[in-house]
């Protein structure tokens, strides 16, 4: 997941002009069949980040589901995304 998300992150301009950094949270569900769906912000920093951290969930490919008894189950998980300059 981490190599997916450096390699595919592309660093808003906005932000890079105006030095914005920070974290954001996001929560979604991972479905039965590892989709990711219901992506919420829970934290934002704005300057095209919050976008760019939900553009990036949404290419994501599938996660390995939770199970519960065996059987496959939606999960709710959060996820925090940092945005830095080097």
């Amino acid at each position: 997941m981490l190599k997916f998300l450096k390699d595919n992150v592309v660093y808003p301009e906005l932000a890079k002009q105006i030095n914005t950094t920070g974290t954001v949270y996001l929560q979604f569900i991972v479905e039965k069949d590892g989709s990711i769906t219901d992506i919420k912000l829970l934290r934002e920093i704005g300057s095209g980040c919050d976008e760019e951290a939900i553009r990036l969930m949404k290419l994501m490919p599938k996660w390995i589901c939770g199970k519960q008894n065996g059987r496959p189950v939606r999960v709710m998980m959060s996820l925090p995304i940092k945005f830095s300059l080097l």
